[in-house]
């Protein structure tokens, strides 16, 4: 099974699979991708009702091109029939929780596969999504994220894992954490998820806006939101500006000009260019949406 090309996602929000008001309106936020829950945000007695709902809430949220992923539950008497009812052609992507380590994803990736099968779907077009929140998954992540040719993307989940190890969420945290996902990330070429700064609040939005640029400098490619004032600030800061992508194009035009001339690097408004920015380039206007 060969792996897809990374899709070009800046802001992922969540919306309750059964939130009827947030799921009619979701696809006017601006968000990249919707992410209908069946975890957190779904009471146990009303597991089967979100799963029933999946397909005409996909539908909605997708109307205006977002991508469409579904976050299962983790217990395996959950997600087994979470995935049977979340594969469907409209679905891009599977957002897997408390991720084990390497097996783990292999194991429900066989699941998806036979899902698809039955389907009549092309055996591997459902991208996963995974979240490492335990302490026992944390030195799994380069193996996690190399696990499957369907991984699309990983973060770290700041609430649970904070939990676990008994610790404050915020940038002090999460730093180590979230250098080494996205180390582990950019080697096995997928998406690193997430920030160096708070996920939950949404009280302060210029705090939240810090975070993101310096999570973007950091590595940082795609962040999940839980607010729609949230959608814009995501899109701002992990997005390409236009003056960016014409710095970016105008770098590569001068580097390539100086390689017509034999040369092997080149100045550019006041600093050196090499292969290395110029490929840091490259892979900014890649993003460009």
């Amino acid at each position: 099974m060969p792996a897809l090309p990374l899709p070009a996602w800046r802001s992922l929000m969540f919306v309750p699979a059964t939130g009827q008001r947030f799921v009619e309106r979701a696809h006017t936020r601006g968000a990249d991708g919707i992410i209908l829950d069946l975890e957190d945000s779904i009471p146990a007695a009303e597991k089967q009702a979100a799963r029933d709902a999946l397909a005409r809430a996909a539908e909605t949220v997708g109307q205006a091109g977002a991508d469409v992923i579904v976050r299962v539950n983790r217990p395996l008497e959950l997600c087994i029939p979470d995935i049977a009812a979340a594969v469907m052609p409209r679905v891009a992507a599977l957002m897997l929780p408390k991720v084990m380590g390497p097996e783990h994803v292999r194991l429900l990736s066989e699941v998806v596969a036979v899902r698809e099968a039955a389907m009549g779907m092309a055996i591997g077009s459902t991208r996963l999504i995974a979240l490492v929140e335990t302490p026992d998954a944390i030195p799994h992540l380069h193996a996690i994220a190399a696990a499957d040719p369907r991984m699309a993307a990983m973060g770290v989940g700041v609430e649970d894992l904070a939990m676990e190890i008994e610790a404050q969420p915020g940038a002090d945290m999460l730093y180590h954490y979230g250098m080494s996902l996205v180390t582990a990330c950019r080697a096995a070429r997928i998406l690193p998820m997430g920030s160096i700064g708070a996920f939950a609040d949404f009280s302060d939005l210029e705090a939240y806006r810090a975070g993101l640029r310096r999570s973007r400098r950091l590595g940082f490619a795609v962040a999940a939101c839980i607010h729609p004032t949230q959608v814009p600030i995501v899109n701002e800061e992990y997005g390409v500006s236009a003056e960016e992508a014409d710095r970016a194009r105008r770098l590569i035009a001068a580097f390539d000009a100086a390689v017509a001339e034999g040369k092997a690097a080149v100045a550019f408004e006041g600093a050196m260019v090499d292969i290395p920015v110029v490929e840091r380039a490259k892979r900014l206007l890649a993003r460009v949406r």
